[in-house]
């Protein structure tokens, strides 16, 4: 229940009252381990006779995939690899690292195990591919776990899981719709693994958005502030800092996004549609009793969407191919 508008509560009084929800509820937002998939479940299996004729058809439907689609999936595969980031991130929140058999602890742990999975999974299909230098994509790995990233949330759990949303929903989009480019080129192996790790992004875009819904119905004015911060910020991708060798820190992303953008992806209209769905979810529009500062960051979210479609309207898709280190 939201607070009297006269209580002021604390975001770790407020995460406190979420932590047995969370507990109580956490396999709606996370599979036990033993109903999960594994990476093993979608690769050839090197214990069998077939295995070498297995790889030889991985690799003959893998070498339709256009250019631009391999360079989005090898770019994905590193932001899935980079997990290590994000694990850390998630210990340095404020006021979610206290107990490690609470409720929040339990999730970070279980969000972990189940996105681990995805650069597995990925990392291997890349390498029986045969179409990837796999020391420059290692060396790409290694710079985004090492550089970092800096997503403008300062330890702030209201801030962090408004971004986890955002970010959570765009993967899902991208890996979607990587799976539904490799499938229209007979690729049907990849097209499985993409739609499996879409389905896991889904599910722990509901978890988050969840989270900020019963943020806001205990403590709304804070936290309609903290989205209203997120979205004047712009929510950047948490690999925004990928490079290949010998390239600047940051400039190799653009090369990646412009692929996305090109192959419909991810685009700016996905970022604003993305927005369009928060929104409505977490019914913006209908909040009250808010603080003065908090009515403000309403209205500029509202208007927010519509001011973006006039910009991505103006906006060209990037025709510069590049060429990337990591395909041979």
């Amino acid at each position: 229940m939201k607070l009297p508008d006269n209580v002021m509560i604390s975001r770790g009084e407020v995460l406190e009252q979420l932590e047995g929800y969370l507990k109580d509820n956490i396999y709606e937002f996370l599979k036990p381990v033993e109903n999960s998939w594994q990476p093993a479940d979608f690769l050839p299996d090197s214990r069998r006779d077939t295995f070498f004729d297995e790889v030889k058809e991985l690799r003959e439907k893998a070498g339709a995939l256009p250019y631009d689609l391999l360079a989005v999936l090898i770019g994905d595969t590193i932001t899935e690899e980079a997990l290590p980031n994000y694990e850390a991130w998630f210990h340095e929140i404020d006021n979610m690292n206290r107990d490690d058999n609470n409720g929040w602890a339990k999730w970070i742990r279980g969000w972990t195990a189940e996105e681990n999975r995805h650069g597995d999974l990925l990392n291997r299909y890349l390498y029986l591919c045969g179409r990837v230098n796999m020391r420059e994509f290692e060396i790409s790995t290694q710079h985004l776990i090492n550089d970092g990233f800096d997503l403008g949330m300062a330890h702030d759990p209201y801030k962090s899981f408004v971004y986890t949303s955002y970010q959570e929903m765009a993967t899902n989009v991208s890996h979607r719709r990587v799976g539904q480019l490799a499938r229209q080129v007979g690729d049907d192996g990849l097209s499985k693994i993409c739609g499996m790790i879409a389905g896991d992004e889904n599910r722990h875009a509901k978890a988050y958005k969840t989270f900020v819904s019963k943020i806001f119905e205990l403590d709304p004015s804070e936290m309609m502030i903290a989205f209203g911060h997120m979205m004047r910020n712009k929510i950047v991708m948490p690999a925004h800092y990928m490079r290949e060798m010998g390239v600047d820190m940051g400039k190799t992303f653009g090369h990646f996004t412009d692929a996305a953008q090109r192959l419909g992806v991810y685009t700016s209209n996905d970022y604003t549609e993305i927005l369009d769905t928060l929104i409505d979810e977490w019914e913006i529009s209908k909040r009250t009793g808010l603080t003065a500062a908090a009515e403000k960051e309403r209205d500029y979210l509202m208007a927010l969407p519509n001011r973006l479609r006039r910009v991505s309207d103006r906006m060209a898709v990037p025709k510069l191919e590049y060429q990337f280190k990591w395909i041979s």
